[in-house]
């Protein structure tokens, strides 16, 4: 019986630096502008200590993420969090939630959840691209595959 596999969890935080991506695995994570932040905001316009992640238990033994503005100890940031065009101090993360932690510095939260029941990595999957510029003409495609036919009359 294959070992039920838990879904991922992803940040995608854009900043002045570029975008980065955070798988989140730990059940603790400060964001903000100090060096010392497991995840780090590079701009002048979000606090050292801007926020935390930490992670909380389903009942199905799998979990989800809080988002938190400010530390731990209570300390909140100077400009709050926009989370989906809400200002909030804490909120629930679910899949495609989008954080404002201050002018052209934001994340995106990604749930990704497991598509196999297997737990084998060594799978191969046979995958077929096409060209999105040909319709349904099944002349050009068999010619893509190697495949040379002749046309009817």
């Amino acid at each position: 019986m294959a070992a039920k596999k838990h879904p991922q969890h992803l940040l995608i935080v854009e900043d002045d630096k570029g975008r980065k991506e955070f798988p989140l695995e730990n059940s603790v994570y400060s964001i903000g502008r100090e060096s010392t932040c497991d995840i780090r905001l590079y701009s002048q316009f979000v606090s050292r200590r801007h926020a935390t992640l930490v992670r909380r238990p389903r009942e199905d033994g799998s979990y989800y993420y809080r988002i938190v503005d400010g530390d731990l100890k209570g300390k909140l940031s100077a400009n709050g969090l926009l989370i989906n065009g809400r200002k909030l101090q804490a909120h629930d993360l679910e899949d495609e939630d989008a954080i404002v932690f201050g002018p052209q510095v934001r994340a995106v939260y990604y749930l990704i959840k497991p598509t196999l029941d297997s737990t084998d990595s060594n799978e191969e999957w046979e995958i077929t691209l096409t060209n999105p510029e040909i319709e349904d003409d099944t002349e050009e495609l068999n010619i893509l595959n190697g495949n040379v036919i002749e046309r009817e009359s």
